[in-house]
């Protein structure tokens, strides 16, 4: 008579087999649901024509504000320039197009007339202390991690609607890449 307890070779085998199975799957789960959730952070990108819009984003502002800054690059992966002219977005009364620079040793912001061109097999970056939009006239204050829509008219491509991510009062963008 064989003890109750007792389990021959086979079937310890065959329960450890199972259950590598089980954290096999479990583990592949899990390694897709980061791997996706990379990419829905990384892949903040959209595309109009030839032009590539990467990672716009915008700080969250403090109570009472009434402008916010945009920042995002544009990749032109096509053979002839174009042109930004324009942008719009619900969540201000309008927005502009700015640089920043230094003259004689003051720091100053003006509007760019005319829009902003993308060489062709170029790129162009709005980053803090450069070029940037103004959301002026803001109707709400945008809040660190939601996001808000604007609308971005080119020349030669069209328009092209895109989410701006908000990030905190300080950052400067998510990436190092971003700001400089």
């Amino acid at each position: 008579m064989s003890h109750p307890f007792r389990m021959s070779a086979g079937t310890v085998f065959g329960r450890t087999l199972s259950r590598f199975k089980a954290n096999l799957g479990l583990a592949a789960l899990a390694f897709a649901l980061v791997f996706l959730g990379a990419q829905a952070v990384l892949g903040h990108e959209f595309k109009v024509g030839d032009l590539d819009i990467e990672h716009p984003w915008s700080r969250a502002t403090p109570a009472g504000a009434k402008v916010a800054g945009g920042y995002f690059t544009i990749v032109n992966k096509g053979s002839t320039p174009d042109r930004l002219l324009s942008i719009s977005s619900d969540v201000s009364e309008k927005a502009e197009l700015h640089q920043m620079g230094v003259k004689d040793g003051v720091m100053t912001m003006r509007p760019v007339d005319g829009g902003l061109e993308v060489p062709a097999g170029g790129k162009v970056a709005l980053a803090p202390g450069g070029y940037h939009l103004m959301f002026i006239g803001l109707k709400r204050q945008p809040k660190q991690g939601e996001k808000f829509a604007a609308t971005l008219t080119f020349e030669k491509a069209g328009t092209v609607n895109v989410e701006f991510a908000v990030e905190g009062m300080g950052e400067m963008g998510g990436m190092d890449d971003h700001a400089n």
